[in-house]
Order: structure tokens, then C-alpha cells, then sequence
């Protein structure tokens, strides 16, 4: 009974953290900006909620946690510094470490950096196919060699490949 209920916990945290980041995906696919409230605030929570209880949002040890933040902050740093990655990008990814563990970080990145490759191949056609009023919506996810899309909205495609694959 107590691995269950346990599983149950992991199924409910795995969702709240799943709705915060497409808060987050939104807001950046939107606005091209996520809220100092939304991944500071979760950065904030993920932190007391590892040192209130010792592990992660998703049940690793602490230490999983840490390690996934300095794994993060080594990764996304250097590419913040040479202007390839926000500052909201950042914070995303490292409230996402210390939320999780090195496996899902790492998953959550790899599946996001195979979803923006299917993107910048295959966007054009796609994009071409949706409803007009659809691609009103979606206008920065528009294929445009001269800017960058946002990242947020692959991040969580990679996301919710790593909830999927790892257990």
C-alpha cells in the first residue's frame, strides 16, 4: 500500500511540474519571455521543497538535484554567456534540475534537441498546413532562418518524452 500511494505521489508531483512548465511554454511561445514569477517561483519552491524534504520534486536524492543543477548550470551558462540561450531559458532549466535528477534533465534536453531539429527541417512544412488562425497563435514558432523560435515549447515536448521514458 505505502509503494503505491507512493507511485500515486510521484504520478501527481510528475503532473504539477508538467502544468508549470507549460505555463512556462506558453507564456514564452506567447510574450517570447517567461516570468520571473514562474521560474524563479518555481526555482524558489523546487530548492526549500529539496532541503524541506532531501529529495527532489520527483523523488530523487538531494544530491541527484544537485548534481542536475550543476550539470545545468555548466551545460547553459556558456551558451547564455555567447547569447545563445535567455536568461528565461536558464532559470527554466535549472528550476527543472533541481526539480528532477540528472536522467530526466539530460532526457528532458536530448528529446527537446531532437524535437527542434524535426522543427527546423520540417517546420516549413508543417507550418505551411496549419489553419491560419492557428498559425496567428503560433506566429513565433513561424520557420524564420533570420530569428530564433523559442525554446520553452521544445523544452516541454522533451519533458514529457523524459516523464514518459524514464521510470
Amino acid at each position: 500500500m505505502v509503494v503505491a500511494l507512493k507511485g500515486r505521489m510521484l504520478r501527481m508531483h510528475g503532473l504539477i511540474l508538467l502544468i508549470w512548465f507549460a505555463l512556462c511554454a506558453e507564456q514564452h511561445l506567447r510574450q517570447r519571455h517567461i516570468a520571473d514569477t514562474l521560474t524563479l517561483g518555481g526555482g524558489c519552491f523546487a530548492l526549500w521543497y529539496l532541503f524541506a524534504t532531501g529529495h527532489t520534486w520527483l523523488g530523487a536524492a538531494a544530491s541527484e538535484g544537485a548534481f542536475a543543477l550543476a550539470l545545468s548550470m555548466l551545460l547553459t551558462l556558456p551558451a547564455y554567456w555567447l547569447g545563445r540561450l535567455t536568461e528565461a531559458e536558464v532559470k527554466l532549466l535549472g528550476t527543472l534540475a533541481l526539480a528532477t535528477d540528472r536522467v530526466h534533465w539530460l532526457g528532458t534536453l536530448g528529446a527537446a534537441l531532437i524535437v527542434g531539429l524535426l522543427w527546423l527541417t520540417l517546420g516549413h512544412r508543417v507550418w505551411i498546413q496549419l489553419d491560419r488562425k492557428l498559425r496567428a497563435r503560433l506566429a513565433n514558432l513561424a520557420p524564420d532562418p533570420s530569428s530564433a523560435p523559442p525554446l520553452a515549447p521544445f523544452l516541454l515536448m522533451g519533458f514529457l518524452a523524459a516523464l514518459t521514458w524514464v521510470r
